[in-house]
């Protein structure tokens, strides 16, 4: 079982995170902490979960080696070396262009959820949280590619875990990521394929979900692209936002020596 009872937050430092209201979530942020991430379980992505993704593919979804659009959800791994929290500094390598900035919800599951109806699916959710899903850009959309997406640090989480009672509808939210130098990027959970409840009844039918597990609504069409030396913020309906900053892959390695 895997309960909270308002925002949990992991303060780089701290040896346990800590669960406070909102305001006291809100004062500790501004003061510029950075934070890890507030859970620990597996953490899955969801690959094309937003209509437009589908659109933007068209007629070759009905083409080899696919043949026919998804009939289930497409999950990835977000293995622990991806693991980052709020205000992480994210590497760049040096042979790419850039960064995609996937900007998710992350659905915190509370207890064990095995073939669980999307009618009582909300009912094993402990919270939300804000996930920026990095990879490099790619074509591949069934394969998804551990190189591009299992870097260090390419699931940033937090900066809150908030309770659920605190989100009235998790599939009406605004999604908004702030790059400086950038046209802001918006969207919205209300153009998921599946929304909160039947992607988790989908996804629970073929696989177990354990407490303080994260799953991914998905990534919106269209994410952004940062560089070395860009800061994004993401924000997710009224929570929190959460910032990364991206640096040389040289640089950083540099700061480490």
């Amino acid at each position: 079982m895997f309960a909270l009872a308002d925002h949990l937050l992991h303060l780089e430092g701290d040896p346990l995170p800590r669960d406070v209201d909102a305001q006291a979530a809100t004062a500790l942020l501004a003061h510029g902490v950075a934070c890890r991430a507030p859970v620990t379980g597996a953490v899955y992505g969801t690959l094309l979960n937003d209509r437009a993704a589908l659109d933007a593919l068209g007629d070759a979804m009905r083409d080899a080696p696919y043949k026919a659009p998804p009939k289930a959800p497409i999950l990835y791994l977000k293995p622990r070396n991806t693991l980052a929290g709020h205000r992480a500094c994210v590497n760049v390598p040096i042979d790419v262009e850039g960064v995609e900035v996937g900007a998710s919800l992350g659905i915190v599951i509370g207890r064990t959820a095995t073939r669980v109806p999307a009618e009582h699916a909300l009912d094993y959710v402990a919270g939300y949280t804000i996930v920026a899903d990095l990879s490099i850009p790619h074509a591949s959309v069934y394969r998804p590619s551990v190189r591009f997406r299992a870097r260090d640090r390419f699931c940033v989480i937090g900066p809150a875990l908030v309770a659920k009672h605190h989100v009235a509808n998790p599939d009406d939210l605004a999604i908004t990521v702030r790059i400086d130098g950038q046209p802001a990027f918006e969207a919205s959970t209300a153009t998921s394929v599946r929304g909160v409840a039947q992607l988790l009844a989908d996804v629970t039918d073929f696989m177990t979900l354990a407490a303080g597990d994260v799953i991914t609504l998905g990534v919106p069409h269209g994410a952004p692209v940062v560089r070395a030396g860009n800061e994004a913020t993401i924000a997710i309906g009224d929570f929190a936002p959460l910032r990364v900053s991206f640096v040389d892959d040289v640089e950083q390695q540099g700061e480490q020596r």
